[in-house]
């Protein structure tokens, strides 16, 4: 079974750390070298501490902090593998242990063309990048990453637990965690630069995706004041059950550990029934079907509409977005730096349509 309290992990459980990292703030590649060197000494302490731990999980941005200056973003931006990944590399050695770590950002392949994207890797307890991947959703308006072109994946972690990472507001759509999850992941991981005032919406939507998708969650979130925003912390490890194992307060340096079951995850998706919904999803309705003398597997076709449409026909799934929403990513009342503004005739529009909703 998954326990919390202990710093032991065996054979049938992966320890898991999450580490409350407070949100640092740089302008120089020689202060992010300075700050991955204390990531590593943290890796390397922690593990003293917690002999059990196989894996630890660092926020976004914990490695580079937010570069508010475009300038700065890019002269900053790394290559993987690089400098940056064998420190983290060699730490994870040298400890016995796998990492989680924040890239932000990542050099676009048409550096300095175009804008870096926001990137994570696992790395294994030989030093060996194993899975990267590129935020798929970044925090629009305000983040300026490239959209991830990777897509999710699932890897082999520590004891054979499969694990998927996605990053912060990634965590707010329901279809990455499903994607994750069907692909096989066991583990989610979500590092997450969070800030007020989205706190409780935050430490909800994690232990509602865990329950939805049968999968644990790990929530290494930042702390502190960066001179811009306020990280709210309450980093998590999540139960599969939605529970959660342990979480975090607001301090800086927090952590959080677990011991995952292995055993317990695989036995709870093979044999729980009534909130299986990995398994119901795709054999919709089974006992009526069964009954019915239309055989033992339920329906298995997507009934959503709007589902299809984005497949067969992504440019009509986002005018039916539209419709329900705005046209522009501009926003009149409420301009945003770099965001272009409606023009004349999508004001006009918006105005109306507001007068009508008032009238």
């Amino acid at each position: 079974m998954s326990r919390h309290g202990d710093i032991s992990s065996s054979p049938d459980t992966v320890g898991v750390c999450v580490f409350q990292y407070p949100m640092p703030r740089m302008h120089t590649n020689e202060e992010v070298i300075d700050n991955a060197k204390k990531i590593c000494d943290i890796v390397k302490g922690t593990k003293m501490g917690l002999p059990g731990m196989d894996l630890i999980v660092f926020p976004e941005y914990s490695t580079m902090g937010i570069m508010y200056d475009r300038e700065e973003m890019f002269d900053t931006a790394c290559a993987i593998p690089g400098p940056l990944t064998d420190m983290f590399g060699e730490a994870c050695k040298e400890a016995g242990v796998w990492g989680v770590f924040s890239l932000t950002g990542e050099q676009h392949e048409e550096h300095p063309k175009k804008n870096p994207y926001n990137t994570l890797v696992l790395i294994n307890d030989q030093g060996e990048i194993v899975q990267k991947y590129r935020k798929l959703l970044p925090w629009t308006p305000i983040e300026g990453w490239t959209p991830g072109n990777l897509g999710t994946f699932v890897t082999e972690g520590p004891k054979g637990m499969k694990i998927s990472m996605i990053i912060c507001d990634d965590g707010n759509y329901p279809e990455i965690w499903r994607d994750c999850a069907m692909k096989g992941a066991e583990l989610i991981v979500r590092p997450q630069g969070y800030m007020y005032p989205a706190k409780d919406q935050q430490v909800q939507v994690s232990k509602t995706m865990a329950w939805c998708n049968q999968v644990y969650v790990a929530v290494a979130n930042a702390s502190g004041f960066d001179g811009v925003y306020t990280y709210f912390g309450h980093s998590a490890i999540i139960g599969n059950d939605g529970r959660t194992l342990g979480e975090c307060g607001t301090e800086d340096n927090g952590i959080q550990y677990a011991q995952l079951s292995i055993s317990g995850i695989r036995d709870s998706r093979a044999n729980d029934q009534s909130q299986n919904q990995l398994f119901k999803l795709t054999h919709r309705g089974y006992s009526g079907v069964y009954a019915n003398g239309d055989g033992d597997k339920g329906l298995a076709e997507c009934p959503f509409e709007w589902y299809k449409t984005w497949v067969t026909n992504p440019k009509l799934a986002q005018e039916m977005a539209e419709k329900v929403t705005r046209k522009t990513i501009g926003v009149a009342c409420c301009p945003v730096a770099g965001i272009p503004s409606p023009n004349t005739e999508e004001k006009e529009l918006l105005e109306l349509t507001n007068e009508l909703n008032l009238t």
